[in-house]
């Protein structure tokens, strides 16, 4: 009489199989040649990026720093963001309208995957630059991705390499992570970030993880090199908490669920009313998106007036302030953290449906203010507070839990607040996921005109995050 047979017996018995699979994929002459193509591109494009990421920092700061100053303003006046963003609606509305790939994906889609032809390169471009430095509520990273993939394919074809339909997608991660180490301070997030985006397991997990991991390796050299060389800054995400990282104990873990649902059901209504901004933009690109850009510049310009504070609270991807919240969270009045929880709020969710950039930076500062608003609570510290509202927000927003952990983690600078991290980035992870999905968004660029008909979209050959 034989023995009944495991149920995990079948999985036990794929596991040779599959390291076998990986063994080949690694012995094989073809990705091992695309593995070191894709080592050697990093260098090209993470130079490029490098540029291209300097320039939208010293354009910003150009802007919203040294023009003032030179007009005779300490920070910006109030109206500041008004014409800014207008003249960023428009040219962005002329992208969209008038060049191919729309300028890139839609912010309140969530992130993809590189994979816009080379032809979008150009409205990639000239959208990130009329958007960011001009005061979009948004970042840098999605640009990035974008950018960085189709400078690989560039260089690929530019060097006469035979390109595959596998091998472009492994040259569009590798193009993506050498791009991104510079806004991250640090050459993991990138590759980790890519890795969960592009959703892949098994053997496949380990083909794309490779190039991404050795270009990003790669770029954040270049970035370092650079940076130390010519004194220019990219503007990356780094800060440090003053102080000695506190202990969590039992009220820091506690307080973290429920902060985390908060802040997933607040990212989802953000994140549904970007939707319906995308909407209301694809049937009149220039005179919509530039409608949504001057109300995101109202945004900033009547929280200035209520907190007495710079528009740049509100009117930036919300990373350099980040960085000032949590070096000194207690500069920050209740009032102006509501203040620019609420006017933020509105102009990221105005900002994702219309302008081009990334979601990451806002929402890590929104969840940010939220735990330093909230520290006061009995039992949460500050730092606790700040990590869990950052973590859960990241998650929620990306709906990328690994991702969103390990940026946390890393931003922090300690593993102290590694339970928090990873408490609140799953359940504000599970909350979004279990809240109903939001608005299809019609397709942009030369059909952006046509009437909305409820017809279920996304961005073809990616999956959708948000």
């Amino acid at each position: 009489m034989h023995e009944p047979r495991s149920p995990a017996a079948p999985a036990a018995g794929t596991q040779p199989a599959e390291a076998d699979r990986l063994r080949d994929l690694l012995r094989s002459p073809a990705y091992q040649k695309t593995l070191v193509f894709c080592a050697l591109i990093g260098i090209p494009v993470s130079f490029t990026a490098f540029w291209f990421l300097a320039g939208l920092h010293e354009l910003e700061h150009l802007l919203w720093a040294e023009l003032p100053a030179e007009l005779g303003w300490d920070i910006p006046p109030w109206w500041w963001p008004l014409p800014l963003l207008t003249l960023a609606g428009i040219l962005v509305g002329l992208v969209v309208r008038h060049l191919p790939g729309a300028g890139g994906h839609v912010p309140a889609l969530g992130l993809h995957a590189p994979g816009l032809p080379l032809a979008a390169l150009p409205g990639v471009v000239l959208a990130a630059l009329a958007s960011l430095p001009l005061g979009a509520t948004l970042g840098p990273e999605a640009p990035l991705i974008a950018f960085g993939g189709g400078l690989a394919m560039l260089f690929a074809h530019l060097a006469r390499a035979p390109v595959t339909s596998q091998s472009a997608a492994l040259l569009g991660a590798a193009g993506a992570a050498a791009a991104l180490p510079a806004i991250f301070g640090n050459p993991l997030i990138g590759a980790v970030i890519l890795i969960e985006v592009a959703g892949v397991g098994g053997p496949q997990l380990f083909a794309v993880m490779l190039p991404a991991l050795l270009s990003s390796g790669i770029g954040s050299l270049v970035f370092t090199g650079f940076g130390r060389w010519t004194g220019l800054s990219t503007g990356g995400l780094s800060f440090d908490v003053k102080g000695p990282s506190p202990r969590i104990d039992a009220g820091d873990v506690l307080w973290s669920v429920p902060i985390a649902v908060a802040i997933g059901l607040a990212l989802h209504l953000i994140f549904s009313t970007g939707r319906l901004a995308a909407v209301f933009v694809s049937r009149r690109p220039v005179a919509h998106t530039a409608a949504c850009a001057l109300a995101a510049g109202a945004c900033a310009a009547v929280y200035a007036l209520a907190a007495d504070r710079s528009p740049a609270d509100v009117a930036s991807s919300g990373q350099a302030t980040l960085a000032q919240l949590a070096e000194d969270p207690h500069s920050w009045g209740v009032g102006a953290l509501v203040a620019v929880l609420l006017f933020k709020a509105a102009a990221y969710a105005l900002c994702l449906g219309s302008l081009r950039g990334g979601p990451i930076f806002p929402s890590l500062f929104l969840g940010g203010a939220v735990g330093v608003l909230l520290a006061p609570l009995p039992g949460l510290g500050v730092v606790p507070g700040l990590a869990a509202g950052m973590a859960a927000a990241s998650a929620a927003a990306l709906r990328l839990p690994v991702s969103s952990a390990v940026l946390v983690v890393l931003v922090m600078g300690s593993a102290e607040m590694t339970p928090v991290v990873l408490l609140a980035a799953v359940v504000g992870f599970v909350t979004v996921q279990l809240l109903p999905p939001g608005r299809a968004v019609p397709p942009m660029g030369e059909h952006a005109g046509a009437p909305d008909d409820g017809t279920p979209d996304t961005p073809s050959g990616h999956p959708e995050h948000t």
